[in-house]
Order: C-alpha cells, then sequence, then structure tokens
C-alpha cells in the first residue's frame, strides 16, 4: 500500500472586510461597488429611504405591498413577463420593508447582468401597481397574519415591541401590520407612498461580485442611470422612547406543552463604543452551545432544546440616537417553565457577581473572529452586510474595525457590557405558554409584577 504525504497546512493570510469603493451616478444615486475576483454570482442591493415611520396613519403595512409589488409588473412587462424575464437571466429578485427603509436584493450570473439592472431599473423607475396585482398582494398578507399570531415565537415578538414602546412609536406596532391596517390598503396607497419616498437622490445601490470583463459605468448609466426623481429632503428620524421596567406579560395559550419566552430591553445603537464588547459578552452569555444559558438550561437541566441571547438592531444614526433590541429568546416544557425561569436568573446574578472567564471571551473571540473569512465568502452576504452600513449609518469600513475591536476586547470590558445590557431587574419578559399552568409558578419568582393577555 503507498501512502501519500500528508498536506502541511499553508500559513494563514492576512483577511480584511472587503472595501468597497465610492461614488454616485448623476441622477444623485449613491454607488458602492467592490470587485471580488471569482464571484460570478453577482449581488445587488438597493437600500430606499423609505422607513416604516413614513407610514400614513392607519397604513401600516403599505411598505411591505409596495415592496413586494416592485416586482409584478412594469410599465413596459405585465407580472408574468416581469417573471419570466427575471428566470431567463437566472436572476432572483426579492424585497422587504424593514424600521430603516425597504431593501430590493438581486443576484444574478456575472454575463447577464446588464439584463438584470435593466429590469431592476424597470422595477424602481415605472412600476404598474396593477389594482390586480396589489389586491392579490392584500389577501396574500392577510391569510398570513393568522399564522403569525399562532406562531409562538412570532407572536412573543409582537407582544415584546407593544410591551416596550409607546403606542404611538411605530416599532411598537407589527412591522407588516395588521389586519386592519392591511385591509385598508389598495394600489391608491401603494403609489402614494412610492411616489412620496422612493427616488435616486435618497437611494444607494451596492454591487458586489466579478466585474473583470464588465464596463459598469456603461452598465449603470443605461440601467439604474434611466431613473429620475427630485432631490427630496432627508426626513427627520423621531426620537426612540422604551420603557424596560421588569415585568412578565404571559399570552395565554391554553394546552400548550411548550412555553416560548422572550426576553429582552433596548440598547444602544451600533455607534455606541460599547457595541463591540456587547456583541463578545452576548455571545458568550447564550451565543453557541457552549454558553452560559445552554450549559445550565440545556445540558445541565434539559430544559430545552437551546436559549440564545442576541442584539439585534432596530434603528442605527450617525448621531447615535438610534437603538438596538437586546434579547433572550428559547422555548421550554411547560412544567418546568418557572423553573427554567429562576435559574436563568440565576447564571444572570451569577455573571454579574463573577464575571466571564478569560477562556469563555477566547473561545468566543475565535468564533466570531475567526469565521469571519467564511462568513463572507460570498458576494450576497459581503453586499448585504455593506447594505446594513449604509443603511446604519455607518463608515464603510466599520465591519473591519469591528472585528478588530472585537479582537482587542478584554474580559473585563466583555463582562462588564453584557452585565449592562441584561440587568436582572430591568428586563420585560414575554411568556406565550398555558397561563393556568405557568403563571403560580412564575409569580412566586418575584420577577416582576405578571399580567395575562388572551388574544
Amino acid at each position: 500500500m503507498t501512502f501519500h504525504p500528508r498536506p502541511e497546512a499553508g500559513e494563514a493570510r492576512p483577511w480584511a472586510f472587503p472595501a468597497p469603493e465610492r461614488g454616485a451616478l448623476p441622477n444623485g444615486l449613491t454607488l458602492l461597488r467592490c470587485h471580488r475576483p471569482g464571484q460570478q454570482v453577482i449581488a445587488v442591493e438597493i437600500n430606499l429611504a423609505a422607513p416604516l415611520d413614513a407610514e400614513p396613519d392607519g397604513l401600516d403595512g403599505v411598505a411591505t405591498i409596495m415592496a413586494r409589488a416592485l416586482s409584478e409588473g412594469t410599465d413596459k412587462h405585465s407580472a408574468e413577463e416581469f417573471a419570466a424575464e427575471l428566470e431567463r437571466c437566472g436572476a432572483t429578485l426579492d424585497a422587504h420593508a424593514d424600521h430603516p427603509g425597504i431593501r430590493v436584493s438581486l443576484e444574478v450570473p456575472a454575463s447577464r447582468l446588464a439584463k438584470a439592472l435593466g429590469l431592476l431599473s424597470e422595477a424602481l423607475r415605472a412600476p404598474a401597481f396593477a389594482d390586480s396585482e396589489v389586491g392579490r398582494l392584500v389577501r396574500n398578507r392577510l391569510d398570513e397574519i393568522p399564522h403569525e399570531l399562532a406562531n409562538p415565537q412570532r407572536r412573543a415578538a409582537m407582544q415584546l415591541s407593544k410591551e416596550l414602546f409607546p403606542a404611538g412609536l411605530r416599532m411598537s406596532r407589527p412591522r407588516q401590520g395588521t389586519e386592519a391596517t392591511v385591509a385598508r390598503i389598495d394600489s391608491a396607497a401603494v403609489r402614494a407612498f412610492y411616489e412620496a419616498h422612493v427616488r435616486p437622490a435618497t437611494a444607494t445601490a451596492v454591487v458586489v461580485g466579478d466585474l473583470t470583463g464588465i464596463d459598469l459605468d456603461a452598465v449603470l448609466a443605461e440601467t439604474l442611470g434611466t431613473w429620475t426623481g427630485d432631490f427630496a429632503e432627508p426626513r427627520p428620524v423621531p426620537p426612540v422612547t422604551a420603557d424596560d421596567t421588569g415585568r412578565v406579560v404571559i399570552v395565554d395559550r391554553p394546552g400548550a406543552v411548550q412555553t416560548q419566552l422572550l426576553i429582552g430591553r433596548t440598547g444602544a445603537d451600533r455607534h455606541d463604543r460599547v457595541w463591540a464588547a456587547q456583541v463578545l459578552g452576548t455571545y458568550c452569555l447564550g451565543g453557541t452551545l457552549t454558553s452560559r444559558l445552554d450549559k445550565v438550561l440545556r445540558e445541565e437541566k434539559g430544559y430545552t432544546y437551546g436559549v440564545r441571547a442576541f442584539g439585534q438592531v432596530l434603528r442605527s444614526t450617525a448621531d447615535g440616537k438610534g437603538a438596538s433590541m437586546l434579547a433572550i429568546s428559547g422555548s421550554v416544557d411547560t412544567p418546568n417553565t418557572g423553573p427554567a425561569l429562576d435559574d436563568l436568573w440565576k447564571v444572570l446574578r451569577t455573571l454579574a457577581e463573577g464575571g466571564l472567564t478569560d477562556a469563555e471571551r477566547d473561545v468566543a473571540v475565535q468564533n466570531l473572529v475567526g469565521v469571519a473569512p467564511l462568513k463572507f465568502e460570498t458576494a450576497a452576504s459581503v453586499a448585504g452586510t455593506l447594505a446594513d452600513q449604509v443603511e446604519q449609518e455607518l463608515p464603510d469600513d466599520y465591519q473591519s474595525h469591528l472585528y478588530a475591536q472585537l479582537a482587542d476586547t478584554g474580559t473585563v470590558e466583555a463582562t462588564s457590557a453584557v452585565v449592562n445590557a441584561f440587568p436582572v431587574d430591568r428586563l420585560v419578559t414575554v411568556l406565550v405558554g398555558d397561563a393556568a399552568e405557568i403563571e403560580g409558578p412564575v409569580r412566586a419568582l418575584g420577577i416582576g409584577d405578571v399580567t395575562v393577555v388572551t388574544n
């Protein structure tokens, strides 16, 4: 038997998040381009400054319907023809609405970029918003809502937002609207929202992939460069206020065999200097199977398949007046809801008293920083992150600096950040489960006033 020599690992090459080239088209569209050799599927992200708080009163969800309708026909193609043309390009086109605005995402083989950008330009420049298509999208959305309300995770998220934010703030209400508001949406409302907020001067395009042999300037001039619109003033951003007084809300689901947990509060946006340390500390608390929470609730006690702690940006502004959602999420079996919450609070108290260990910190850095080159292998992942940075008013080199900050963050700093992020007396706890079974044990814990809701 012949044994071949074992391959030897080469030297690790330095890695940094790709740096984009920034520019603008004559129509005012901001452009970020990033050449990624070998990435033959090109990713394009379009940020539209059409935030949810710009939706008219009583029409929550119109941004979502408008985003979905962008690919449902144009002045040149019907909905069916537009879909067929995309398919011929081997392209995918998606759009969704969130608090900061609308995101339109395109992926296409490099050889079909010009054709696909032409279709994207059509969708942005002259969407049809036909009555029949908008009506179908509204009906589809109305069909989705009961399923979302029946989903414990989605229901918990809706309740937490309602609890944290005042009723007048858009963040307190479902992002894609309610049955009452969506039912009011028609093609006229969609077109009015489009005409008020969608224009190249307040939009940004991100193009990432192998641009070898592609005259991108010429392609853009013939496609997105034909999109026109006026130069509107930036919209004022309403301040984010929240009430994180410690309390418990039980959303009653009689007969539920599991309880969905969502424990949260608001935190600073990504401009805050504590963000990197908070990311690292939160990962140690509940970012992986080896985290503090999983070691106790999953491995030692067997209450759950997993519990996760995370920070999610809601709005990030250059002046640092945005907000993030800091949360712990998971599910446990109904009889152990009280004991699981008790142990969870013990984990938080123990963390505050004794802090993280150097070993926990080191593992977290290895996992967060070490996998970054794999995380950003595709053009779509790079384009999405660059678009996030634009949306959150961050500098183009933010991601590279973030990884350097994570690597330089010490154990004491990470401990302080996560303890401040999850203070035991300032957490709003939402439980979706059988109130008859869990209310008594939860009240006995003394972690806050307990309220039961039935709708």
